[in-house]
């Protein structure tokens, strides 16, 4: 069986609404008076969109005065990541929002800076990823889908996150898995959610590969079916079998989280986490996690530095297996 351990496989549209409608928790001030919010995504995305619901929650919740936010999109993180890691240096009230494609990114980009350069906060969600195609295809089904791919895995275009990451990934296991060769995939890569979205619902391309609540809404809309989802079990409330259930032996998911920049001290770290593990806690979160079908995995600090460290080192072997590294 292909699996990627540890490996937690991507939501867009801000949450300002959202956080008028949410409950309020009494807190005697703000942890921060603000947080500078770092996207090294383009807005839409999955990175984008946990940003926005850390922003919702924590003013529903009180903890935070005010955010600003910064998007700079590209490879992966990659082009946003070097900036983040100069300008922020040792910066307390600085964060970012990466994951699990971040890992892949960096080794794919073979980046002089990646994700070993910041500061792990905390590792907040994971989600599992979902096979899509637009309304329109010929693909009814995911047997479809596969019998098209063991014909010319070439001409079965599949957009997804950018090059290297946990989407890219997932369609080299799925390759693999049906006995075909990963380098022959046709992988479309884009910066941002809402680009390769709109390049789905074209018709641009084949299908899509993401995860749930970044496709829900064109889900619900009737303008994309999803086909398979990669978790171990199924998504609450969203009747799609997994690929096991299949009789493809894969299973991958994304897991999201925040960084702080290089040259923090002990107490600036602390503080941000103690503010995570607070958001963590609060009703207002919980809600936005519920609403999203997220999966909470809240891991901080040093825990969570030691599973990153792990994960690094299981893409890395994943990606050389699959020939995309």
């Amino acid at each position: 069986m292909i699996s990627i351990t540890r490996r937690r496989l991507l939501i867009g549209a801000s949450l300002a609404p959202l956080a008028a409608a949410l409950p309020r928790m009494a807190f005697a001030a703000p942890m921060f008076e603000s947080i500078n919010m770092f996207i090294p995504a383009a807005p839409g995305g999955g990175w984008d969109g946990t940003g926005r619901a850390i922003e919702a929650a924590s003013k529903s919740a009180g903890l935070i005065g005010g955010f600003q936010f910064e998007n700079v999109s590209g490879a992966g993180g990659m082009v946003g990541l070097p900036k983040f890691v100069n300008q922020r240096k040792g910066m307390g009230n600085a964060l970012l929002v990466g994951g699990s494609v971040m890992v892949g990114a960096g080794i794919a980009n073979k980046s002089p800076v990646t994700i070993k350069d910041v500061t792990p906060i905390a590792r907040l969600t994971e989600e599992a990823g979902v096979i899509a195609v637009p309304a329109s295809s010929p693909f009814k089904t995911w047997k479809d889908l596969e019998n098209a791919l063991k014909a010319n895995p070439k001409a079965v275009s599949v957009a997804g996150g950018s090059a290297g990451g946990t989407d890219h990934l997932l369609l080299g296991m799925l390759l693999r898995a049906l006995k075909l060769n990963p380098k022959d995939a046709s992988y479309v890569a884009f910066s941002g959610g809402g680009a390769a979205i709109a390049a789905i619902i074209g018709g641009q391309v084949s299908a899509g590969i993401s995860g749930y609540s970044e496709f829900a809404e064109q889900v619900a809309a009737g303008r994309m079916r999803l086909l398979a989802v990669s978790g171990n079990k199924r998504i609450p409330g969203v009747d799609v079998p997994t690929l096991k259930e299949l009789g493809v032996p894969v299973t991958a998911a994304n897991w999201r989280g925040v960084f702080a920049p290089p040259g923090i001290n002990a107490k600036q770290k602390q503080a941000l986490i103690d503010y995570m593990t607070a958001l963590n806690k609060s009703q207002a979160w919980k809600d936005i996690v519920a609403q999203r079908k997220w999966s909470d995995v809240f891991l901080a600090g040093d825990a969570f530095a030691k599973e990153l460290a792990e994960d690094i080192a299981e893409t890395e072997a994943a990606m050389k297996e699959l020939g995309l590294a």
